[in-house]
C-alpha cells in the first residue's frame, strides 16, 4: 500500500502548490483547503500524526476565512470619470501588461467620446469599463478587473444589476472583441453570444 500512500501525499502537495498560484484569495483558500484535507488523510494513513494535526489546523483556518468571505457583503458602485482623467491614464499605464494579456489589441482611446467607468468594490477601484457609444450600440473598448477581484462579481454588477444605467444612456446592446481565450470565456459567462464576424454581443435587458 506504500505507493498508494505516496500518491495521496503527492496529490496534497500538488494542490497546495497550485493554491499558491491563485490570484483570487477565495480560490486560494478553497484549493489550499482541499490540499490540507488530503494531507490530513495522508498523515493518518502513514501514522504521521503531527502532519495530520498541522494540516487539520490549516483546514480550520481556511474554513474560518472562507466563512468570513462568504458572509461579507461587498459594496459595489460606479464612478464615472472623464476619459482625460490623470488617474485613468496612470491606471492604464500601470496595468498595461495585464490588459494586453486579455486584450492584445487594446489601445488607450484618444478621443473624449467615451463612457469611462471605474467599478468600485468596497470603494477600491477594482475594475475599469470603457465603452464607445455608436447609436444604440455600446462598443466595449475595455472591460478589465484587477488581480484579486476576478470572481465574476464585477461583471455581474455591470451587466445585470446596472443594465438600467446603460439603457438610460440610450444603449440597447453591447459589442466586444473576443480578446484572449480567457476573455472570450468570461464574455460567454456574462451572457454574450458569439457572432459570425467573431465579435460577441449582448442585449441590455432590464
Amino acid at each position: 500500500m506504500k505507493p498508494v500512500f505516496e500518491m495521496v501525499g503527492y496529490a496534497g502537495s500538488l494542490l497546495v502548490a497550485v493554491s499558491l498560484m491563485m490570484k483570487s484569495i477565495v480560490r486560494l483558500r478553497v484549493i489550499n483547503l482541499l490540499g490540507a484535507l488530503i494531507f490530513v488523510t495522508y498523515g493518518l494513513l502513514i501514522r504521521a500524526y503531527p502532519v495530520a494535526l498541522m494540516n487539520a489546523l490549516i483546514v480550520g483556518i481556511d474554513l474560518y476565512y472562507l466563512a468570513q468571505a462568504w458572509r461579507q457583503k461587498d459594496f459595489f458602485s460606479l464612478l464615472k470619470i472623464s476619459p482625460a482623467d490623470e488617474y485613468l491614464r496612470r491606471f492604464l499605464e500601470f496595468y498595461q501588461p495585464e490588459i494586453t494579456r486579455f486584450l492584445p489589441e487594446f489601445r488607450a482611446p484618444q478621443d473624449e467620446n467615451i463612457l469611462a467607468l471605474f467599478v468600485l468594490r468596497n470603494m477600491v477601484p477594482a475594475g475599469l469599463f470603457l465603452v464607445r457609444q455608436e447609436g444604440e450600440t455600446g462598443q466595449i473598448l475595455l472591460d478589465f478587473v484587477i488581480p484579486g477581484y476576478r470572481d465574476f462579481e464585477i461583471g455581474r454588477f455591470l451587466f445585470r444589476q446596472n443594465a438600467w444605467f446603460f439603457r438610460k444612456q440610450g444603449l440597447q446592446q453591447m459589442v466586444s472583441t473576443p480578446g484572449s481565450a480567457e476573455h472570450s470565456a468570461y464574455l460567454r459567462r456574462m451572457g454574450f453570444k458569439s457572432q459570425a464576424d467573431g465579435r460577441f454581443t449582448r442585449r441590455i435587458e432590464v
